[in-house]
């Protein structure tokens, strides 16, 4: 089995309750970040998609909570695509702090492949199918100063 692309990040205080831990919409925010550095790796970014009149846009989004994570831990996210359809694509994450593997939440985001200007829905093109179903094995971005 390959190892999946891994970004890391670390809880700041504002993204905290009063019990210090992460506030649940902060998963979002990470799951953007995360997201947006996958792009970068496989696809060259998110520019990249725009100088070529494409763009995509979140359809869904669902998250399941297995276990809290608290201000300055580091976050890890373990990522890669699930299905690949005509014009949408899934991408599945596993969050985890760095000093224990164990996976406290999961995410799935579908993303519609649209174009732009227009934002109309558009076939996933077969270069980016592709690097979508290679994905970036091993790749670690750390933002998270360690």
């Amino acid at each position: 089995m390959r190892t999946p692309f891994t970004f890391l990040t670390r809880v700041r205080y504002g993204e905290c309750d009063a019990q210090m831990v992460v506030f649940n919409a902060r998963f979002g925010d990470y799951a953007d970040l995360a997201a947006t550095e996958y792009f970068r790796a496989i696809f060259g970014g998110l520019h990249a998609l725009l100088e070529r009149g494409l763009d995509m846009q979140v359809a869904h989004y669902s998250i399941d909570w297995k276990a809290p994570a608290r201000f300055d831990d580091v976050l890890g996210v373990r990522m890669q695509a699930g299905h690949i359809g005509n014009t949408s694509f899934t991408l599945h994450m596993d969050f985890f702090v760095a000093n224990d593997a164990a996976t406290i939440a999961q995410v799935k985001l579908v993303y519609v492949m649209v174009t732009n200007p227009g934002f109309t829905k558009t076939s996933v093109p077969d270069d980016l199918r592709a690097a979508l179903q290679h994905g970036a094995p091993g790749r670690v971005v750390n933002q998270s100063g360690t």
